[in-house]
């Protein structure tokens, strides 16, 4: 058994507490005091009705204390947190391996979760990201789901991989990190545009056709930045794009069918109550194939909708009025 200092007690990381510590003990931090005293007190995250903390998760208040015997970090909160979460690892643990589930571009700067932890960890730092089809609620629920964990060394992802499966929640191991990476952040910008397109009502075929170029864009940019084509076919890839674009409980989707109704963005993001890593990660990732000259039309017509006010059904016929080209 090993300690999990977890930090993020929103709906993800409440439900990977849940899912790992059936055989770890878990120190579970968030930045929300208000939601720590509740999940303290009624040992139940309100994002996550009706599953209960067990007492192998400790609710802690600092970094300090989440670190204190930790063999582990998982840092899952929004990319936006990840640089000031490894800045305490490196000031209070650095010898701690440390494992992320955020899934973004760094805003004002473009720079994956990888590059991040170079810069705040070095590059020789034991690390990993955490991907792959995976919904809050039905994790924290025990349902059956697959995932991939894609270290910057195989053996380490290897060892953490075997140390956190179990018959809930398959974990396969990787060393593909930028390939992984780049899935998951595109992924959330496709989802919006596959909301736009069926609360349009535009149809099935028009969904397939919307995710399988999506994915194209997804494999060009990972290429271009040094990811491994298979990486796209698996879970960290094409899984989570069908999950992400297809699935009800998906709030980037949400945000699309919202903003196919004609609602204002703010009000969009007011009233999911989680955060839509789509929205920023759009401009991102649309200024990153800009300068590295990657085609990503769809990225871009969705970064249009939520950053330049391009009204969504303009968007669409912008995407269908392109010149027929060579499928690639």
């Amino acid at each position: 058994m090993s300690r999990i200092a977890i930090l993020g007690s929103g709906a993800w990381g409440t439900a990977l507490a849940l899912s790992f510590s059936a055989r770890h003990s878990i120190a579970l931090w968030g930045r929300e005091t208000d939601l720590q005293a509740q999940l303290r007190s009624s040992r139940e995250n309100p994002l996550l009705p009706g599953v209960k903390l067990p007492a192998s998760v400790d609710v802690v208040d600092s970094h300090a204390e989440a670190f204190s015997g930790a063999d582990l970090v998982l840092v899952v909160t929004p990319t936006a947190g990840l640089r000031f979460c490894l800045r305490s690892v490196a000031e209070l643990a650095p010898s701690l391996p440390v494992i992320w589930a955020c899934k973004g571009l760094e805003v004002g700067t473009g720079k994956l979760p990888h590059d991040i932890a170079a810069e705040e960890l070095g590059a020789e730092h034991p690390v990993a990201v955490l991907t792959g089809p995976s919904f809050a609620q039905e994790v924290a629920a025990g349902l059956p789901g697959a995932v991939t964990l894609a270290g910057n060394s195989l053996a380490f992802a290897t060892h953490w991989a075997a140390q956190l499966h179990h018959n809930r929640l398959r974990i396969y191991a990787a060393d593909d990190v930028v390939g992984a990476e780049v899935s998951g952040a595109v992924k959330n910008v496709l989802a919006i545009a596959t909301g736009i397109c069926d609360g349009m009502g535009f149809g099935l075929n028009a969904r397939a056709a919307l995710i399988t170029r999506g994915l194209a864009e997804i494999t060009r940019l990972g290429l271009a930045l040094g990811g491994r084509r298979e990486t796209f076919s698996g879970l960290a890839g094409v899984g989570d794009l069908i999950l992400t674009c297809t699935g009800d409980l998906s709030r980037n989707r949400r945000v699309g069918l919202a903003l196919a109704e004609g609602r204002k963005l703010d009000e969009i993001l007011d009233s999911l109550g989680h955060v839509a890593e789509g929205v920023p990660t759009a401009r991102e990732v649309a200024a990153l194939a800009r300068r590295l000259g990657v085609d990503m039309p769809i990225t871009a017509a969705v970064d249009a909708v939520l950053h330049e006010g391009l009204p969504p059904r303009e968007a669409v016929e912008r995407l269908l009025a392109r010149d027929p080209k060579i499928e690639g």
